[in-house]
C-alpha cells in the first residue's frame, strides 16, 4: 500500500482490509474502465439511508418535509465536495490526462462523487455501523 493511501486512511479514520476498494473509489472514469461510478451509486444510497435514519432518530416530532429538507442539505453535492476538500481527496484521485489538465482534482462534482464512492467502498469493506459512525463524524 502506498504512503498516500495510508495518509488518506488516517484522515478518514478507517483502515481498509482491501485497499483495492479504496483505489477504485478514487479512480475517475477518465482514468480507467474500472472506476468509481458503481461505488458512487452505492455510497449515495448508503449515505442517504444513514442520514435519513439519524435525522429520524434525532428529530422524533419533525414532519416528513422538514426531514427531507434537512437530509437534502446534508447530502447535496456542495456539502460532500466541502468534506472531500477538507479531507484533501483531490491529492489522491486518479484522473485521465484531460481531467488532470483541466484541474479535475479541484472540480466539485468529481470530489463529491469520490466522497460517495469512498462511502460505498467502506461499506463493501466493513458494515453499515462502521460507515454510519464514520459518516456522522465527517458530515
Amino acid at each position: 500500500m502506498s504512503r498516500e493511501l495510508t495518509s488518506l486512511q488516517d484522515q478518514l479514520g478507517y483502515n481498509f482490509k482491501d485497499t483495492t476498494l479504496l483505489r477504485t473509489a478514487l479512480t475517475h472514469r477518465s482514468a480507467a474502465s474500472s472506476n468509481n461510478e458503481r461505488m458512487e451509486f452505492l455510497g449515495d444510497a448508503v449515505l442517504g439511508y444513514i442520514i435519513s435514519s439519524e435525522l429520524y432518530q434525532r428529530f422524533p416530532t419533525a414532519p416528513e418535509g422538514v426531514l427531507s429538507r434537512l437530509r437534502a442539505s446534508l447530502v447535496k453535492g456542495e456539502t460532500l465536495a466541502d468534506i472531500a476538500t477538507q479531507l484533501e481527496f483531490g491529492e489522491y484521485l486518479s484522473l485521465g490526462s484531460g481531467e488532470l489538465k483541466s484541474g479535475g482534482f479541484r472540480r466539485r462534482s468529481i470530489l463529491a462523487d469520490a466522497f460517495e464512492a469512498v462511502i460505498g467502498a467502506i461499506y463493501l469493506d466493513s458494515d453499515i455501523e462502521t460507515v454510519r459512525d464514520l459518516s456522522l463524524i465527517h458530515i
